[in-house]
C-alpha cells in the first residue's frame, strides 16, 4: 500500500508522540483522556473504563508491532504501559459480577453513574475492557491465562446480557421498542479477538453468534444496514428508524472481515463474501457529504438531513442537532476500512474512495507537526467544543487505524490476518 509510509510516520511522529506524552498516568496507571477537544487542557482527571480497556489494547498491540519493527517505538515500555492500564482496569473498575465501572476518579475510586447510582453503566466498558485484556494475553505472554480469563468472563457476561436484554448502552440508551446494531458488532468484534488471542471456545462460539445476529436480525436489507431494527413492527417511519450511521457501517465491514478471518465459520453467515464490500460502498456514497466534503455524522435512509417521525426520544435531539458534523473516528474507520477491502477484494472503486477519504481527512484534521488531530468538527471543518459519547479526547480511533494500515502495508506481500 502506497501510503503506508505516511500512516507509520504520522502515527509515531505526531499522533503517539502527543498521546504518549500527554496521556500516560505513570503514578497510578492508566490514561489521562479527559482533554479539551483541542488538546491544550486535561479538564478532569477521571478514568472512563471504556478509554482504559481501549489504551490497553493499543498500547499492547503497538508492542507487538515495534518487536517486529514495524514502528520504530520501545516495545518493552509500551507493553509496561499497557500492562499498568491494564492493572489499572483489573484492580479498580471490575466490580465482581462480570460488568465493569463506567468512570472512576484517577485513583481509581469507583464513581456513581446516573440518576440511579449504579457504577454500571454500559456493557461497551465492558467490551472495552474485555478488549485490552485480550490484548494483554496476546502480548504478555507471563500472564496471558490470566489476562485471557479476566477478558473471557466480561465477554460471557455481556453476551449473556445482550441476548437477554438487559444489557445497558450508555451513553446513549437505546429506545425499547428497537434493538441496537452496535451490541452484536461490538460483541462480534471483542470475541473473534479473544478467541485469536487464546483460542477461547467461547469466543469463537460467541462471534459467530452475534454475527448471526447483526446479519439476520433485522438490521440489514441488501447493503443498506440500520443502526437500530424495531423489535416489532410499528414505527417504521420515525427518525429512528430512519436515520444511519456512515462510520459505523464501514467500522462494520472491517470487523466482519477480520471476525471470518479469526472464526471461519463467521464467512458462512456473509450473504456472500463481497457483501462488506459492497456494503461500505453504499455506506460512503449514502454518507458522504458532496458540498463540504467528508463524511456526515448521521444521515436518513434515503441520504441527506435525518427526518421521520419523532418518538421522543433524547436520541433523537443528538441526531438532529449533530447530523453534519464531522467526527474524527468515522474518518479513521473509513481509512481503513477502505484499504483493507479494496485490498482484499482488489476493488477500484474503494480504492478511489480510499483516496478521497485520505486526501479530506488529511487536510481538515490533523494539528501539525507533535499533534493529534482536533477530532470534533463543524460541517465546514471548524473546530467544534462539543462532547461526543464520553466526555473526552478519544485515544483510539485515529492510532489503531493508522497502525492497522501500517500493518497493512508491511503484509501487502502476505497475508495481512496473521498480525492479529
Amino acid at each position: 500500500m502506497r501510503d503506508a509510509r505516511r500512516y507509520r510516520e504520522h502515527l509515531e511522529n505526531d499522533v503517539l508522540a502527543w498521546w504518549l506524552a500527554h496521556g500516560p498516568d505513570r503514578e497510578l496507571g492508566g490514561v489521562h483522556t479527559c482533554f479539551a477537544n483541542s488538546g491544550d487542557t486535561l479538564v478532569s482527571p477521571d478514568k472512563y473504563t471504556w478509554s482504559q480497556g481501549r489504551w490497553a489494547w493499543l498500547l499492547a498491540r503497538l508492542s507487538r508491532a515495534a518487536r517486529r519493527g514495524t514502528v520504530s517505538l520501545d516495545a518493552d515500555d509500551l507493553l509496561a504501559q499497557a500492562v499498568a492500564t491494564g492493572e489499572f482496569v483489573a484492580e479498580h473498575a471490575l466490580l465482581g459480577d462480570g460488568t465493569t465501572a463506567y468512570v472512576t476518579a484517577g485513583d481509581g475510586t469507583v464513581r456513581p453513574y446516573g440518576p440511579d447510582g449504579d457504577p454500571h453503566a454500559s456493557v461497551f466498558a465492558d467490551l472495552f475492557a474485555a478488549l485490552g485484556f485480550a490484548g494483554l494475553a496476546l502480548a504478555d505472554g507471563a500472564a496471558a491465562g490470566r489476562w485471557g480469563g479476566l477478558a473471557e468472563e466480561l465477554l460471557v457476561s455481556a453476551h449473556e446480557r445482550i441476548a437477554a436484554g438487559t444489557a445497558r448502552t450508555e451513553p446513549y440508551p437505546v429506545d425499547p421498542r428497537f434493538r441496537g446494531l452496535a451490541e452484536p458488532m461490538m460483541l462480534m468484534h471483542v470475541a473473534a479477538e479473544l478467541h485469536a488471542a487464546t483460542g477461547s471456545r467461547h469466543g469463537g462460539r460467541i462471534a459467530l453468534a452475534a454475527a448471526r445476529t447483526a446479519l439476520t436480525g433485522g438490521f440489514v436489507d441488501g447493503t443498506d444496514v440500520r443502526d437500530l431494527a424495531l423489535r416489532r413492527p410499528g414505527p417504521e417511519s420515525s427518525l429512528l428508524a430512519r436515520h444511519r450511521t456512515p462510520g459505523h457501517l464501514l467500522e462494520f465491514a472491517w470487523f466482519l472481515t477480520w471476525a471470518a478471518d479469526q472464526v471461519s465459520a463467521v464467512a458462512d453467515v456473509l450473504p456472500d463474501p463481497g457483501w462488506p464490500a459492497r456494503t461500505a460502498l453504499a455506506a460512503l456514497d449514502l454518507g458522504w457529504d458532496r458540498r463540504d466534503g467528508g463524511l456526515l455524522r448521521y444521515v436518513d435512509v434515503e441520504g441527506g438531513a435525518p427526518r421521520g417521525d419523532l418518538l421522543g426520544d433524547p436520541y433523537e435531539d443528538l441526531v438532529v442537532r449533530t447530523w453534519d458534523t464531522k467526527l474524527w473516528w468515522p474518518h479513521a474507520e473509513a481509512l481503513y476500512a477502505t484499504a483493507l477491502l479494496a485490498e482484499r477484494h482488489d476493488d477500484e472503486r474503494l480504492g478511489e474512495w480510499h483516496d478521497r477519504v485520505r486526501d479530506y481527512t488529511f487536510r481538515t484534521f490533523p494539528e501539525g507537526p507533535g499533534r493529534e488531530w482536533t477530532q470534533i468538527r463543524a460541517r465546514d471543518g471548524t473546530p467544534l467544543d462539543e462532547v461526543v459519547a464520553l466526555p473526552v479526547k478519544d485515544p483510539f480511533h485515529i492510532a489503531r487505524a493508522l497502525l492497522l494500515l501500517a500493518e497493512l502495508g508491511e503484509n501487502t506481500n502476505s497475508d495481512a490476518r496473521h498480525h492479529l
